[in-house]
């Protein structure tokens, strides 16, 4: 047990295990894919954020294939481009092509080297709901009221390889879809919602009042369910049978690895940041930062990973303690007493160290190499179903939780300018550039533009990309500071709030 936690606080995390790539299905609308062009491999492996045990990483990238999201219509040439690790040219959709919805702006790039392609993906899309209603006596059909439509922007961080990255940017916005489609009628509907469904009468899921409250019932009146609350069930339900289908198809389907997901719906005059992992949002808003995500790290979610570490012990293995001490505890302080903090505590107190106390801290490290058994540095996201403790057979994947938190912005409650922006990127950006630089760059690029021209969004995300990847030098990519740039991979949209459209 000691080699085998000694070698993973040696690593922070395996460079092997991610199963075999997925091979490319027919349905993929969009990705576009080319064989890999790079002749060499790079040396550094893709494990930032841990993956488990298994054939070598690379063995597995040598038969994956490449792809970017197809908005930004890679030939073949640019495809080969957009992998190069020396060059790292910023990628952006074309002029010349037709724009995103809401003349939305997007950059990427690729990293410097940790993994051999990119393993970010995104999404954008426009999509239409049907609503379908339950007849008594009747299966479900389409409603023949009128749909609705909602605008998806994701952004996917992949790690230990870019398989769950891709599936999700896929998928994703479709379980949104098809959770939405029992709401249609609902929403469209200024009074609350029904606490059922319509079905059949006197079946199963029928709902009789006076079964439910009875005078001597504690429930004196029923909770008060918003329209909002239900679009925030609906993406938190797609979330899961995100994940769920990923379990599914791990093995059919070569599903390797896992992701962060960053997610916004705009529908029906909110837009809905829904976060899962380490990548951000915010808004700049005349010049005002609103945080519209927070990261999901070992550190932030200490105390949920110790709650269930001392709930079930048995996820423990016997090879890890639910307790957190200020460094490791070694043997020849068994009856002293040291500081320590569990899963209720904000503080630190002092307790006598018994041989438990010895195993490795199921939560480690400060900062951007905190862990999860000593492997894995996000707590939330999609996939990772088969990540194991580096050299172990443990699973981690009860640890990691596929919920996001949802956060919501109305748009119909403020005067929006042009130069209100919804900005999210995964952590390639925030890694090197603070929400303060953020907003001194939307206001210093976005004043070189004309309010009405629509290409100043996607010269903002590049300005964004640019700033925190830097420049080549002989010590890596650097900031105008001489601080290291960001070496991960880097994508960023822009949303304009301020129009266009109208958002009653």
């Amino acid at each position: 047990m000691l080699n085998r936690v000694r070698s993973a606080v040696a690593h922070l995390v395996s460079s092997g295990g991610a199963s075999s790539p997925r091979p490319k299905s027919p349905d993929l609308p969009n990705a576009t894919s080319v064989p890999p062009a790079t002749p060499e491999e790079p040396k550094s492996p893709s494990a930032r954020r841990g993956i488990g045990s298994g054939a070598p990483a690379k063995t597995v990238e040598a038969r994956a294939s490449f792809s970017r999201p197809t908005f930004l219509q890679l030939s073949p040439g640019g495809l080969r481009r957009a992998d190069d690790h020396a060059g790292r040219l910023v990628q952006s959709p074309p002029d010349t092509g037709r724009r995103l919805p809401w003349s939305t702006g997007y950059a990427e790039v690729i990293n410097a080297g940790k993994s051999r392609h990119n393993e970010d993906q995104a999404c954008c899309e426009v999509v239409y709901v049907e609503g379908r209603r339950s007849i008594a006596g009747a299966p479900k059909e389409p409603s023949r009221g009128q749909g609705l439509c909602f605008y998806y922007w994701g952004l996917f961080d992949g790690h230990a390889g870019g398989g769950a990255a891709e599936m999700a940017s896929r998928l994703l916005h479709r379980h949104i879809r098809e959770q939405l489609r029992d709401l249609v009628e609902i929403l469209q509907d200024p009074s609350p919602p029904p606490l059922c469904l319509p079905s059949t009468p006197g079946t199963p899921g029928s709902c009789d009042p006076s079964l439910l409250v009875g005078p001597q019932s504690c429930w004196s009146s029923q909770k008060d369910v918003t329209h909002e609350s239900l679009i925030i069930g609906a993406i938190e339900n797609a979330f899961q049978l995100m994940d769920e289908q990923m379990a599914r198809e791990r093995r059919g389907h070569q599903v390797e690895g896992g992701c962060c997901a960053l997610v916004v719906v705009y529908l029906l005059g909110k837009v809905y940041v829904a976060n899962a992992g380490d990548s951000r949002a915010i808004i700049v808003r005349n010049g005002e930062i609103i945080p519209m995500s927070r990261e999901f790290t070992p550190e932030t979610e200490r105390q949920r990973l110790q709650l269930l570490g001392f709930l079930k012990p048995e996820l423990l293995g016997g090879e890890f303690t639910h307790l957190e001490f200020p460094r490791r505890v070694q043997p020849k302080e068994l009856g002293q007493r040291i500081l320590y903090r569990d899963q209720n505590m904000t503080g630190w107190a002092y307790k006598k160290i018994e041989l438990e106390d010895l195993r490795f801290p199921l939560v480690c490290g400060e900062g951007k190499k905190a862990r999860v058994m000593a492997t894995i540095g996000v707590t939330r996201g999609l996939g990772d179903h088969n990540l194991k403790v580096c050299s172990s057979t443990l699973p981690i994947k009860p640890f990691l939780s596929c919920f996001p938190e949802v956060r919501v912005y109305d748009l119909t409650q403020y005067e929006h300018c042009p130069d209100d922006v919804l900005v999210l990127g995964t952590d390639g950006l925030w890694d090197v550039t603070n929400d303060y630089e953020v907003a001194a760059t939307v206001d210093r690029v976005l004043s070189t533009y004309e309010p009405n021209d629509s290409s100043r969004y996607t010269a903002l995300a590049q300005a964004l990309v640019l700033g925190s990847r830097g420049i080549p030098r002989d010590r890596g990519w650097r900031l105008p500071n001489n601080k290291l740039g960001s070496g991960d991979d880097i994508s960023v949209f822009v949303i304009p709030l301020g129009g266009p459209g109208s958002y009653s």
